[in-house]
């Protein structure tokens, strides 16, 4: 094997009985063999000093040696010199083998330790958030009876926030203390007024109207804002569900129809339904829709206030002032709208008391409500939870 097989570099012979590199001639070098011997046995602490005791950058025994070169007779510059980075190779070369040995005593103790035996860690593997699976269910439901699915933007004017649905503009909903506004210019082409995180899914029926002439059958999933205190029953952002339908010759009966199927799809087909009058700007007239409480069938409790019944959402026939600022001829056209909360009827079917339950991102308390194998995804465990 010739000087430069190992890295280029060249490098001593050890005598093969005794491992003792050559005598350089110095005696002050030749003191380090018995430093250089004695490497293999070296700790991981021990190794780490003695590499900077010999060849540390500022005081190591080599590198001082090497700085004296200059200082040697001229005559034995070159010798000593050739000797000290002779000696420097070997002790890099033992250093290597030792850390080396010291990792692969290390890997063996850890591999030793490790016990296969050990159950493996369960792999969580996410889900639908339970609203999340609940709106796509009701859009599910209504695509069956003929709807499509419509979105628009969540930062909107007060024309389609509010006066295209028939709000007076001194309405107290336009008030700041109930509406998010946005401290923006309005958009371009926008019908005027200020700019406002939309406080309902209700202006993409407007938007729907002045885009797409009657007969209008969708149904408005999305995010929306209120100046809204985090409570138990209430959030500043939720999501809502609408739905409109526009059409000639259609009456409340269709929208008592629509609905109570889908109460019985989304349900139980024996869930008992109710409408209540109410009072709504954009419609005319205006009914609460109720629902049997899931949780007690109607005998009461704490949940439904000991009514037996529990309101899901608000509906009625579209006012025929929507229709005047929308183009659509109010003589001609009947139409009827409805709007739910997803988060709201998550609870009423998973029976959960508080609605901050839904925005904590708690997977212990979330995965309680991923479907089984071979159950639907949109819901059916949770009906007979």
């Amino acid at each position: 094997m010739g000087p430069f097989a190992l890295g280029g570099r060249p490098h001593r012979v050890y005598h093969e009985k005794s491992c003792m590199p050559d005598p350089t001639g110095y005696a002050e070098l030749d003191a380090l063999i018995p430093r250089l011997q004695a490497i293999p046995g070296l700790s991981p602490d021990a190794l780490a000093s003695e590499i900077v005791a010999v060849l540390g950058r500022k005081n190591g025994e080599l590198t001082l040696a090497l700085r004296s070169v200059p200082t040697r007779p001229p005559e034995e510059r070159k010798s000593y010199g050739a000797a000290v980075n002779r000696l420097k190779v070997e002790f890099e070369q033992a250093f290597a083998r030792r850390g080396e040995a010291l990792d692969a005593e290390r890997r063996s103790r850890e591999q030793a330790a490790l016990d296969l035996t050990m159950p493996s860690r369960r792999r969580w593997i996410g889900a639908e958030h339970p609203v999340t699976r609940v709106i796509a269910e009701i859009v599910e439901i209504f695509r069956g009876l003929g709807f499509t699915v419509a979105v628009g933007p969540e930062v909107e004017s007060e024309w389609h926030n509010f006066i295209a649905l028939n709000f007076p503009p001194n309405h107290p909903a336009m008030d700041m203390h109930d509406t998010l506004y946005v401290d923006a210019p309005p958009l371009a082409g926008d019908q005027g007024g200020r700019l406002l995180l939309r406080t309902h899914t209700s202006p993409v029926q407007i938007r729907t109207l002045l885009e797409s002439p009657p007969p209008v059958r969708v149904v408005i999933p999305g995010m929306v804002y209120r100046n809204d205190p985090f409570d138990p029953s209430h959030a500043p952002v939720f999501s809502q569900i609408e739905g409109l339908a526009v059409d000639e010759g259609i009456s409340f009966v269709d929208l008592k129809a629509t609905l109570v199927h889908f109460a019985h799809q989304f349900f139980t087909p024996t869930t008992k339904v109710r409408f209540r009058p109410s009072f709504f700007p954009f419609t005319e007239p205006s009914a609460e829709m109720d629902v049997e409480c899931q949780l007690c069938h109607g005998s009461g409790c704490p949940a439904c206030k000991g009514t037996g019944w529990m309101e899901i959402l608000g509906c009625g026939m579209v006012h025929p002032a929507v229709f005047e600022h929308t183009g659509v001829d109010p003589e001609r056209y009947t139409g009827w709208a409805f709007g739910m909360g997803p988060h709201r009827i998550t609870m009423l079917r998973y029976g959960i008391p508080d609605i901050r339950l839904l925005y904590d991102g708690d997977m212990r308390f979330l995965e309680q409500f991923v479907p089984a194998a071979g159950q639907r995804a949109s819901g059916a465990a949770g009906r007979h939870a």
